[in-house]
């Protein structure tokens, strides 16, 4: 898939730290959308390693501000033509979303979501408990009795893909377009240089040597803190593990995803016939991809609250990725203080879905030295500013 590198060169015009969906679609955006192919990847594990190959795989863009949905309205839209753009089956399914409401406030949500999400353009809807149940008939409406469903959000597009597809589509077509993807490649260091107005890059030192560089996007996820306080910079991102797991492959029953908020679960089957299943994230901070029984615990009990006849299904395998979370629920995107240190970071729970926009718009930023429009609103300095764009109410389950 991938031409191998025995030596980094001297230098590149651009460094791209972290070779995840991310770092990898703005390789492949800069290279075919500017032109700009001295390109290097840097990865200190494997591609897709990260959260990439640890994610739940869901796409949606039915959020509630209105910089969020149509950020991610675009996403999906770039979403459906990436099989035909990269020749290669990414398994991309839409199945529509439901987002359950169990409160007469959780639907007050829904309905609040909905019309935003109409005025843009995004096919969603407010529905009461008889569409659920019409769609989900082998769904307990009553949750176990005690947290009975009473309405959902209903988003059409909502879709999964396979995530090391993703991974392996833009690794392929950034190389094929001249850039180098580096794995086993820690940057230990980034060089600065002082020119009077400021701080601005001038290179990247690594386990393999030191490359020169003008320009570096940061897209490692959980790591953004450690890479920040290389170029003396500080943000509100802080660490929490997501774990995930998934079933034993059963035979194909669940076609729609399925989320709730108040049980903290959310599932979709794969084309394997695996139950994806995932949760909150965990309740404290820690820079560790272990999982714990006792997640798996829980989330098996809140699986059989909607779904009583999977008591006897086997859990196959769990897993773990770092959130890089942030006080808003919206991510960092953008220029930095530092001239030519660029940030695709604070993706929390939401970074997946997000892939193809923010190779997008990155690419666009770091080829123009100027923030995209649809950035606009993630951008660094908008703590400082107290202008928060506040995305929790659509995201504040792991999905």
């Amino acid at each position: 898939m991938f031409t191998r590198h025995e030596r980094l060169k001297p230098s590149y015009d651009v460094v791209i730290i972290g070779a995840g969906g991310h770092g990898l679609a703005a390789a492949y955006y800069l290279a075919r959308d500017h032109g700009i192919r001295d390109v290097a990847i840097l990865e200190k594990g494997y591609l897709g390693g990260g959260n990439t190959g640890r994610n739940t795989t869901i796409i949606r863009s039915n959020y509630l501000t209105p910089e969020g949905v149509q950020f991610y309205d675009e996403s999906v839209r770039l979403w459906q033509d990436l099989s035909q753009d990269f020749d290669l089956n990414l398994f991309y399914s839409t199945r529509g979303h439901f987002t359950l409401a169990h409160t007469d406030a959780a639907m007050r949500t829904m309905r609040w979501r909905a019309e935003v999400n109409k005025h843009f353009g995004v096919a969603s809807e407010a529905v009461d408990s008889q569409a659920v149940r019409a769609a989900i008939p082998m769904m307990d409406m009553t949750c176990g009795g005690h947290a009975p469903v009473v309405g959902a959000l209903y988003h059409a597009p909502g879709a999964i893909a396979r995530h090391d597809a993703v991974a392996w589509g833009y690794g392929r077509g950034a190389d094929q377009r001249g850039a180098e993807i580096h794995q086993n490649t820690e940057v230990v260091a980034i060089e600065l240089e002082d020119q009077g107005s400021g701080a601005r890059v001038a290179g990247v030192i690594t386990n393999r040597g030191r490359i020169a560089t003008r320009k570096v996007l940061c897209a490692v996820a959980g790591f953004t803190p450690r890479l920040l306080a290389m170029v003396g910079l500080r943000s509100p991102i802080y660490i929490h593990p997501l774990q995930a797991m998934v079933s034993e492959p059963i035979k194909p029953w669940l076609d729609p995803i399925i989320v709730s908020a108040s049980l903290h679960v959310y599932v979709s089957q794969s084309a394997r016939g695996e139950l994806v299943m995932g949760a909150s994230l965990d309740p404290y901070e820690l820079h560790s991809t272990r999982s714990t029984l006792d997640f798996a615990e829980s989330l098996a009990a809140h699986m059989l609250d909607l779904f009583p006849f999977l008591s006897d299904v086997k859990v196959n395998r769990q897993w773990a990725g770092l959130a890089d979370m942030t006080p808003d629920f919206a991510p960092i995107m953008g220029l930095t203080p530092v001239r030519g240190f660029y940030l695709d970071s604070g993706w929390g729970t939401w970074g997946f879905k997000a892939t193809p926009v923010c190779g997008k718009t990155m690419s666009y930023t770091v080829a123009k030295d100027a923030d995209h429009p649809l950035i606009k609103g993630f951008t660094f300095d908008r703590f400082a500013r107290y202008a928060l764009t506040a995305e929790k109410g659509a995201a504040s389950v792991g999905h």
